[in-house]
């Protein structure tokens, strides 16, 4: 019986470690944008340009770290914006015409 209790508390402790590891405290991610806001947000940050600085992330990104993407190089790309949006790590608002 103190072999099962034992058993149960480790599962317990170890669910509550994946959960906690799930959700980010710093830079947490927000709501999933669509395609359309998200090429609108990305419109909205980079003009006519072909990436998102750092120093101009700030007002879009959420966490500019795990947005940047593997190559870390400080430029995040429309290809790495892309992949941002669909975790949640873009916030921006999007007003449209009637």
């Amino acid at each position: 019986m103190q072999k099962f209790a034992i058993l149960i508390g480790l599962a317990a402790l170890l669910a509550t470690g994946y959960a906690s590891a799930a959700t980010m405290t710093s830079g947490r991610p927000s709501a999933v944008l669509n395609k359309r806001d998200c090429k609108a947000v990305w419109k909205a940050a980079v003009g006519g340009g072909e990436y998102l600085t750092r120093q101009n992330a700030a007002r879009y990104i959420v966490n500019f770290k795990l947005a940047d993407g593997a190559d870390q190089d400080g430029l995040i790309t429309k290809r790495e914006f892309k992949k941002a949006c669909s975790k949640g790590l873009v916030k921006g608002t999007v007003i449209r015409g009637n």
